[in-house]
């Protein structure tokens, strides 16, 4: 997660993480990915059943019933763990959360052991009640998902008149005194809506968008096709530096991310020494706290069937179930070859990220899509667009490195 508005727009300081310790469970949200613990967030993907079809689900959600489902109870004594273990954030998520009869009873029992509770939803669900209930059970974020505006959204979506239902759940937020976010998942489909997104953060004063770089799992496996090129990766990059900053000059911030290509930050760093090398300075030692990729680590998941993963995205691979063994022991059980791995690293890359100057930066960017594109978790993630003189390579220490698995012409969004 690279905060675009906090290094960019120098709205975060070095201090401004160091004034709390560092320390998860004191850190507000916003500064929470600077932590040193890294006592994990974690996603529980409470149910599986969506009333949407999106193309990029990572859990192939449909809209039908599931087996073996984690009950109220077992939910509960998973908050229980994960509040005495320390985790400093649960994020209720799916298929769609709201679709669970006991979401307001397990997110006001989260609320009370002392955990800060999110939801990620599709945001059509959400009329004026429902969000008038989510405030008195004090969430502390909703993030609504829409990967475009109007049409696109719905076709990427799989439902016609998705836009227009989670606009409205969106507004009804407001209304209702939540803090509300955006997320949306970039890829040829949508990248053109990108300013549109940001002029929707402006005109429904929306406080806080996501960027989310595709990942290759569930039905987004389906999607690689789909992805950026590289160059245009960093041209989208550019464009939502540039659009921050524009708000940001005019008197109208807003909390602008990218997630899930730590890539992002380096090409930031590098900007900034281009343009404001003292400010590139301190945007050095905030990328450092951050420590780039946190799968395994600073984030997990726990699957509706009790089933742990190193997030969201790995779930071909399970470190045991919450039904056998608390998610804390787990989550620090480092017999388990890869778990051990996972909490650090950088040493076990190989190709170009071995190589790369920016490693501890990025922490070898994101694993699962270097699995999901070459069989190797511990290959080079094909997402990253920085170039060989930008990560430090020489002649020398040059490798022959694979075709991208993305293709496509620069600066076509078609």
């Amino acid at each position: 997660m690279i905060g675009i508005s906090k290094l960019y727009c120098g709205v975060v300081e070095p201090s401004d993480p160091l004034r709390y310790g560092r320390k998860s469970k004191e850190l507000p949200s916003h500064l929470l990915q600077f932590s040193q613990d890294k006592k994990p967030v974690v996603v529980w993907n409470m149910g599986r059943r969506c009333n949407l079809k999106c193309m990029h689900c990572y859990s192939s959600s449909k809209d039908k019933f599931y087996d073996h489902e984690l009950s109220t109870a077992e939910g509960k004594a998973l908050i229980d763990d994960l509040a005495q273990f320390g985790a400093p954030v649960i994020l209720f998520s799916g298929g769609e959360p709201l679709m669970r009869p006991d979401l307001l009873e397990l997110a006001n029992y989260a609320t009370d052991k002392g955990l800060r509770a999110v939801i990620s939803t599709n945001g059509t669900l959400i009329n004026r009640n429902t969000a008038k209930d989510l405030k008195d059970v004090g969430l502390s974020y909703v993030g609504v998902s829409l990967d475009g505006v109007g049409e696109t959204n719905d076709k990427f979506r799989g439902v016609k008149g998705a836009f227009d239902s989670a606009l409205n759940g969106i507004r009804n937020c407001r209304e209702a005194g939540i803090k509300v976010g955006l997320r949306f998942t970039i890829n040829r489909r949508n990248a053109r809506d990108i300013p549109k997104i940001f002029q929707l953060l402006e005109e429904e004063n929306i406080p806080r968008v996501c960027f989310y770089h595709l990942v290759y799992s569930g039905r987004g496996s389906k999607l690689i096709r789909e992805d950026l090129s590289r160059e245009q990766t960093r041209q989208v990059v550019d464009q939502i530096i540039n659009l921050t900053a524009d708000l940001h000059s005019r008197g109208i911030p807003k909390e602008v991310l990218t997630v899930d290509n730590h890539a992002d930050g380096v090409h930031l760093y590098l900007r900034l020494k281009r343009e404001n090398p003292e400010r590139a300075e301190q945007v050095l030692t905030l990328l450092k706290m951050n420590q780039g990729n946190s799968s395994g680590h600073g984030i997990g998941c726990v699957s509706w069937d009790g089933e742990v993963y190193a997030d969201q995205f790995w779930r071909h691979y399970s470190f045991g179930n919450v039904r056998e063994r608390n998610f804390s022991e787990i989550w620090t059980d480092l017999s388990n070859p890869l778990m051990a791995k996972l909490k650090n690293k950088v040493p076990h890359l190989t190709g170009r990220c071995a190589s790369c100057q920016w490693k501890n930066i990025c922490g070898g960017n994101f694993r699962v899509r270097a699995e999901a594109t070459t069989g190797d978790v511990w290959a080079p993630d094909p997402a990253c667009y920085l170039t060989d003189d930008e990560i430090g390579l020489t002649r020398r220490t040059q490798q022959k490195l694979p075709a991208d698995a993305v293709t496509g012409e620069l600066s076509s969004f078609a």
